[in-house]
């Protein structure tokens, strides 16, 4: 007979993890999987040929023009031609289409005498990405296609040099230049997100899973033991490994393998991980002993974990979240885990500049203290029970 030392622990563990398929799936396949399949839906990079209508209720050789102005650009595609205004946008709510023009009637013939004519464009707003894209595109449409009209206008009367032509035509010439993620690449700026908050809801998750196990096998006291401490560490350090091998994994992926840009430190970002499994990990044990049931647990992790993107500060900005929002935001180790990210990531910022977003993720010590406390808690009853 061997006693149960924190080593022997430790390799029956993985003797219990090796038995167990689905607590196996969590921490072996499943994650690089979800990985795989959320890269893969945005791999494209970038949104190109988003449907929109055309309702050409002037049938002009300008209105045919400037149809196709729009279904030149890479981001628009026309896909259909509605006889009317209410068919179009019938259409535009019931998804087939994601943006509708109206052309006027007289167009051509407004434009000749020197008349502005009132183009209408309509979008779903509620596809937000969607929608910023497609307002962007059109309006870049409209754009470029008054500076050919005046460009042309001008060489008939006013310039017949085409470069004093298009200086007329557009007096004011602007140049945007991003400073991160300079080829608008969704896939970097939405899959570097996604795949953090995923991992989190993994690690929360399988943390409950994992001592929901022990639980069913020989229950929490008997478990827990003389030294709950050592207990809980046995168990949690084979899964800290685990996903902190994943972390490192889709860091690799994304910033070696795939060479999406990397101006930090990659070894910094790296450690930084370790303290994010570790924090999930803590609240993952806390929300357990809270309850002591594995269903509910599981919905408490679920309630938690799973909100991570929309908190994160991502893709809205955290400085304009309320208060109650920010709150929330702070209780979750990834968001402080992407801060460190994104500063490293785009920023290429020193170390010493991303010290607070440590000490949070070092603040979730607390929970941890307050898990081992309701563990001995859990002994010392069983213990007054069974006397």
């Amino acid at each position: 007979m061997f006693s149960k030392t924190g080593t022997t622990k430790q390799f029956s563990e993985w003797h219990y993890l090796v038995g167990d398929p689905w607590l196996l799936a969590l921490v072996s396949w499943l994650p690089p999987l979800c990985f795989l399949i959320i890269y893969l839906i945005f791999s494209q990079g970038l949104a190109r040929d988003l449907s929109i209508g055309i309702v050409d209720l002037d049938q002009s050789r300008l209105s045919r023009a400037m149809t196709r102005y729009y279904d030149a650009s890479p981001t628009l595609a026309v896909k259909a031609s509605y006889p009317s205004l209410q068919e179009g946008i019938s259409a535009l709510r019931g998804g087939t289409i994601y943006g509708l023009v109206l052309l006027p009637e007289d167009m051509e013939k407004n434009a000749i005498r020197g008349r502005v004519p009132k183009v209408e464009a309509f979008y779903n707003n509620q596809f937000l990405l969607i929608g910023k894209l497609v307002k962007s595109a059109v309006l870049g449409v409209h754009t470029t296609f008054v500076a050919h009209i005046d460009t042309v206008k001008n060489l008939s009367t006013k310039s017949p040099v085409i470069g004093q032509a298009m200086a007329a035509a557009v007096p004011i010439n602007s140049q945007i230049r991003p400073l991160f993620n300079q080829n608008n690449n969704y896939a970097q700026f939405l899959v570097s997100a996604i795949i953090p908050a995923v991992w989190q809801i993994f690690i929360v998750m399988t943390t409950v899973l994992c001592i929901a196990a022990e639980l069913r096998r020989e229950g929490l006291a008997s478990w827990l033991g003389p030294q709950p401490a050592r207990a809980l560490f046995t168990k949690l350090v084979p899964y800290t490994l685990l996903f902190w091998l994943h972390g490192i994994s889709y860091l690799l992926a994304m910033f070696t393998y795939l060479g999406w840009p990397m101006h930090g430190n990659l070894s910094y970002l790296i450690f930084c991980q370790l303290l994010t499994v570790c924090a999930c990990q803590a609240v993952g044990t806390l929300l357990f002993f809270l309850s002591k049931d594995p269903a509910r647990s599981l919905g408490l992790a679920a309630a938690y974990a799973a909100p991570g993107l929309a908190f994160m500060g991502v893709t809205f900005p955290a400085t304009d979240m309320t208060l109650p929002a920010r709150i929330w935001r702070s209780l979750l180790p990834v968001s402080h885990y992407i801060d460190v990210q994104i500063a490293q990531v785009n920023y290429g910022a020193p170390v010493s500049l991303s010290q607070p977003q440590l000490q949070n993720l070092a603040l979730f010590i607390l929970p941890a203290l307050i898990a081992l406390l309701l563990a001995y808690k859990t002994v010392q009853t069983q213990r007054r029970l069974s006397t």
